[in-house]
C-alpha cells in the first residue's frame, strides 16, 4: 500500500507459541512525520540545540557544518601545503617532534618564538585587538597552548624518567591514543543517547528541561551507556569490513541509542541483540524511510547547512523516534526476546491520576499547603522592593514565612510540572534518579534582604574586592598598593555589582545557568561604564586597561575578569549572601543602624576627597604603563 511503512496493510507471523497471528500494520510515514513536526513545534529551540551540539561534537550532522566553516588565508597558502616550502615559518608540529626527538632546547626556543609571533601580530593589527595574546592568565595559557611550551615540558620530563627518545616517543602515541578512545567513548559516541532521550520526552510532554542533558548522571548509567554505544560501534566497525555486511548491519544497530535511552541500565550485549531482533525484517523499511528526507538532504547543501541546522536535522530526528516508538510497539506484540527490558512505560504516554497519586503523594499535600500559606505580597514602593528587586526596608517578622514559602516553592515547582503532567515523572523511572544535594537549600537563596542588610552587604563585598586586588598586586608584583580611585580600603565597584546581582538579577536566583550568564552580562556592563566614566571625569586616567588580554574590548572588560566575576556572583547568591545575611539580622537594630550610618558618612567623605584628589601613582594608574616599559626593557 501506497506510503505505507510495511508493503501491505496486515502482516502475518508466528507469535512465541507458534500460532499464526495478523498483525495491523503501522503508522505510515506521512503519518511519523506529522507527529514529528508537533513535536519539533512544542519543542523547537530545545531540539535544535540538541543537534547542533551533535553536529559540533562529530557525532551526527556534522555536514551541516561544512558551509558556515570559512577557511583562513593562512590555511589556503601554498607555505602550509602538505610537501612544504623552504623558509615557511615553524609551527606546533615542528616544537613537538622537537621535543620527542630530545631535542629539548631546540623545541623550546621555536615554541617561544611561536608565541612572540602570536604578541606581535596582535600588537601590529595583524590579528584582533579583542585576542589579546600578551597579558593576563588567559592569554598566558592560550599562548602556552598554541605555542606547544606545555607539551615540551611534559615530554621533556618524561624523557629524563625514561631515558629514551623512543619510548617517549611511543608513551605519547599510546597515550594520544588512549585519551582519544575515551573522549569518543564516553562523550562523544553516547551522546547520540542523551539526544534520543530527549526526543522521546518531547515526543509526551510539553516541557523539557536543560537538566535531561545530564540524566544518564543521574542515575549513574553514564559509563554503562558509553560502553553499549561504543560495543555496537565495534559491531559495526568489523561488520563494515565486509562492505555489505556493513551496511546492513548499520540498520541491525539503528535502534540500540533508543534503547539504552529507555533503559540505560540494560548491559550493552543485550542492547545490542535486541536492536538486531526488533530491526529484523524492517531494515528495508527503515532505509526507505531514510531515503524520503534526500530532498531535505539536497535543499541542506544549496543553503550551506541553514535550512539542515534550523529544521531539517531535528525534524528527521524527531521522525526516527516515532519510528522506534512504533518498532517497539511491535516488539512487545510479538513478544520479542528482551522486549520486557523496554520497561520505561511513561516515556510514551503520561500517567494516570492514580499512579502520580501513588508516586508523589508525599509531596503533594505539601504543594497544595504551600499555595495555600502564600504570604500577602507588599504593595506601592515598598511592594515593588520586596517583590522585583528582593528589598524589603526592614527585617519583617513575617519574612522567615516569605523564606519558607519561596524556597518551598523552587523546591517543588518539578513536582508540580510532573503532576501536572507537563515533564517527564522522574519518580516513575525505573532506576531511582539520584537525589539533589540539599545543603544549599538550607542557605534559603531564595529570601529578601533589608536595607541595613544591603548597606553592610555592599561594604563587604567592596571589602572583599580590595582585599582581592590588592592581593593579586602583592603576589604578583611584590609591592603593597591601594588599588581602586578611593583612598579607603574597599572597592565600590565590586559592591555595587554584588547589590545589583541580588537585586537586579532577583527574579532568575531559581534558574542558577540563567543567572550565571545575566551575572556575567551585567558585571561587564558595570565594569565597562564604571571605566568610561572614571576616564570622562578624570582626564582621561584609567584605573585598568586589559588590553593584551584575551577576549577583550577596548580595554576596559576581557573574558577572564567576566568568568571570575561570573563564578564570584555565582557564591555571592548561592552562599556569602545568606550566610553574611543570617548573621547580619542577630545585630539588634540599635546597633545595625548606627553602624550602616558610620559607613554610609565615611565612604560619602572619601568619595567627595576622591573626586578632587583621586587615589593614582604606580600600581594604581600607571601599571599598565609601567609593565609595558618592563616589556620593552626585556626585548
Amino acid at each position: 500500500m501506497k506510503n505505507r511503512l510495511f508493503r501491505s496493510e496486515w502482516r502475518i507471523y508466528a507469535d512465541s507459541t507458534g500460532q499464526r497471528v495478523r498483525e495491523e500494520s503501522m503508522l505510515t510515514r506521512k503519518e511519523m512525520k506529522q507527529k514529528a513536526r508537533q513535536s519539533l513545534r512544542k519543542h523547537y529551540l530545545m531540539f535544535v540545540t540538541v543537534c547542533v551540539a551533535a553536529a559540533i561534537l562529530g557525532t551526527e550532522f556534522s555536514g551541516s557544518l561544512d558551509g558556515i566553516k570559512i577557511e583562513s588565508r593562512e590555511e589556503r597558502s601554498p607555505e602550509t601545503t602538505v610537501t612544504g616550502i623552504v623558509g615557511r615559518q615553524p609551527n606546533l608540529s615542528d616544537v613537538v617532534l622537537d621535543a620527542l626527538q630530545g631535542n629539548e632546547e631546540e623545541s623550546r626556543e621555536l615554541s617561544e618564538e611561536l608565541k612572540e609571533q602570536a604578541v606581535q601580530n596582535t600588537k601590529e593589527g595583524r590579528g584582533s585587538a579583542a585576542l589579546g595574546r600578551s597579558r593576563g592568565v588567559l592569554a598566558g595559557f592560550v599562548n602556552s597552548v598554541t605555542s606547544g611550551s606545555i607539551l615540551v615540558t611534559l615530554i621533556a620530563a618524561v624523557n629524563s624518567m625514561v631515558g629514551s627518545a623512543g619510548i617517549t616517543v611511543f608513551l605519547f602515541i599510546v597515550l594520544s591514543l588512549l585519551l582519544a578512545l575515551g573522549a569518543w567513548v564516553f562523550l562523544f559516541n553516547m551522546y547520540t543517547v542523551v539526544s534520543r532521550r530527549i526526543f522521546l520526552e518531547g515526543r509526551v510532554y510539553e516541557k523539557l528541561t536543560i537538566q535531561r542533558f545530564a540524566f544518564l548522571l543521574r542515575v549513574k548509567r553514564w559509563t554503562k551507556v558509553s560502553l553499549t554505544m561504543a560495543l555496537a560501534s565495534l559491531y559495526q566497525m568489523l561488520w563494515a569490513l565486509t562492505i555489505v555486511g556493513g551496511i546492513i548491519k548499520r540498520y541491525s544497530y539503528f535502534l540500540v541509542p533508543y534503547i539504552a535511552a529507555e533503559n540505560p541500565d540494560i548491559s550493552p550485549k543485550k542492547a545490542v541483540n535486541l536492536s538486531r531482533k526488533m530491526m529484523h525484517g524492517h531494515k528495508w523499511e527503515c532505509f526507505v524511510f531514510e531515503l524520503t528526507y534526500w530532498g531535505w538532504d539536497m535543499l541542506g547543501s544549496l543553503t550551506f547547512g541553514l535550512t539542515a541546522i534550523f529544521y531539517s536535522n531535528p525534524y528527521k530526528t524527531a521522525a526516527f523516534s516515532e519510528f522506534y516508538v512504533q518498532m517497539r510497539d511491535l516488539a512487545k506484540e510479538k513478544k520479542i526476546e528482551g522486549c520486557e527490558l523496554l520497561n520505561d512505560r511513561y516515556l510514551f504516554e503520561k500517567a494516570d491520576e492514580d499512579v502520580i497519586f501513588e508516586a508523589y503523594g508525599d509531596s503533594l499535600a505539601s504543594v497544595w499547603e504551600e499555595e495555600e500559606q502564600e504570604p500577602e505580597k507588599l504593595r506601592g514602593g515598598a511592594g515593588f522592593l520586596a517583590n522585583v528587586l528582593g528589598i524589603t526596608v526592614i527585617n519583617r517578622q513575617d519574612e522567615r514565612a516569605y523564606e519558607e514559602y519561596r524556597n518551598g516553592q523552587s523546591k517543588y515547582q518539578m513536582i508540580k510540572a510532573a503532576v501536572e503532567g507537563v515533564v517527564y515523572p522522574e519518580r516513575l523511572f525505573p532506576i531511582p534518579e539520584a537525589g539533589k544535594r540539599q545543603k544549599l537549600e538550607t542557605l534559603r537563596y531564595m529570601r529578601r534582604y533589608s536595607v541595613w542588610s544591603v548597606i553592610l552587604l555592599f561594604f563587604a563585598f567592596s571589602f572583599m574586592g580590595w582585599v582581592w586586588e590588592v592581593s593579586l598586586h602583592l603576589i604578583t608584583d611584590g609591592v603593597f598598593v591601594n588599588r581602586g580611585v578611593l583612598h579607603d580600603p574597599w572597592l565600590p565597584i565590586y559592591g555595587t555589582g554584588g547589590v545589583m546581582i541580588l537585586a537586579v538579577l532577583n527574579k532568575f536566583r531559581e534558574k542558577p545557568l540563567v543567572e550565571f550568564l545575566l551575572t556575567i552580562v551585567l558585571c561587564g556592563c558595570v565594569e565597562y561604564f564604571t571605566s568610561w566614566f572614571l576616564e570622562i571625569t578624570h582626564n582621561g586616567e584609567k584605573w585598568w586597561d586589559y588590553s593584551g588580554y584575551f577576549l577583550n574590548l577596548n580595554g576596559r572588560i576581557c573574558a577572564e575578569g567576566l568568568l571570575v566575576f561570573g563564578l564570584g556572583g555565582m557564591a555571592i547568591v548561592y552562599v556569602a549572601a545568606p550566610l553574611l545575611d543570617d548573621l547580619i539580622r542577630k545585630i539588634p537594630y540599635k546597633i545595625l543602624i548606627p553602624v550602616c550610618i558610620t559607613l554610609l558618612a565615611v565612604f560619602g567623605a572619601d568619595e567627595v576627597y576622591s573626586n578632587r584628589h583621586p587615589n593614582t601613582g604606580k600600581g594604581i594608574t600607571d601599571y599598565t604603563g609601567a609593565w609595558i616599559e618592563e616589556q620593552e626593557v626585556r626585548t
